[in-house]
């Protein structure tokens, strides 16, 4: 029979295992896409037009941020409110019931039906066609459950002597939850909101469905405009050039990484607030 000293070794050595498993695949992903794609980094391919001899990705870049900002923009406030509802005033009953099955269904449900949907009803339906728009509400539909959870269990870890603490002083639960409970839960917040833009950058069909392929910066929310991913996937499957392919996913990356490292200096200064 195996000591209790033996298991408890064994058990950490298949999590370190484990962990430099997770960090290997990771570090062959980035070796192969930067050893392949940064032949092609140059600063005409960051400031170019996606057409001509010397085809750029500046349009998709600034497509690919205006879908973030707007995708934000919708599913953020709808997300935290509802987790607010669930966490601070719900009652278990139908209605919660609902709403996490409603929750748990939006989060199971593959990437290629929301981009049905939303052609269907958002381009076709509501004539908003292919657009920014468009692609920004399916998206945000894509990225509710991992906001709504997320902070969820943000809200659950602000001690309840916070709140009871606030509720004595006389403050209304309105009060309590926008003064006390979402300053307290807002690095998990942000959390939500850096697990939802990776999921946003890096969608494809959804957005190939709805938000189009047209390179070129999009004057407006209504206008049709290709975003990275969408760029990435046309030059890998007709063939156009992997290497910038590869480029494109080395910037694609390299957007993810800086957008991640500022979300967390802020959550890492309102932690220290």
């Amino acid at each position: 029979m195996i000591s209790r000293q033996k298991q408890d070794a064994l058990i950490k050595s298949f999590i370190w295992i484990s962990a430099f498993i997770t960090v290997g695949v990771l570090a062959w992903i980035l070796i192969y896409i930067i050893s392949n794609g940064i032949s092609e980094i140059s600063w005409d391919f960051l400031t170019n037009d996606a057409k001509g001899k010397n085809a750029g990705i500046f349009p998709m870049i600034l497509n690919t941020l205006y879908l973030i900002l707007l995708s934000l923009a919708i599913s953020t406030p709808i997300g935290v409110c509802s987790a607010i509802y669930l966490v601070e005033y719900a009652k278990a009953g139908k209605i919660v019931r609902v709403i996490r099955f409603a929750t748990e269904s939006l989060a199971a449900i593959p990437s290629i039906i929301y981009g049905l949907f939303g052609m269907i009803f958002f381009v076709i339906a509501l004539k908003l066609n292919f657009s920014i728009v468009s692609g920004a509400i399916t998206l945000s539909m894509m990225v509710l459950p991992t906001i709504i959870r997320t902070t969820e269990e943000a809200l659950k870890s602000v001690p309840n002597s916070y709140r009871e603490g606030s509720l004595a002083l006389g403050a209304s639960k309105l009060k309590t939850i926008l003064s006390i409970i979402l300053p307290s839960a807002m690095p998990g917040i942000i959390t939500a909101v850096i697990l939802s833009i990776g999921r946003v950058v890096g969608e494809t069909a959804a957005v190939y469905l709805t938000a189009g392929m047209v390179p070129r910066v999009a004057g407006s929310i209504m206008e049709s405009g290709r975003t990275l991913s969408v760029h990435l996937y046309i030059l890998a499957k007709e063939g156009i050039s992997f290497q910038q392919a590869d480029a494109t996913a080395f910037v694609l990356i390299l957007i993810v990484s800086i957008i991640n490292f500022i979300a967390n200096k802020i959550a890492s200064r309102l932690k220290r607030i």
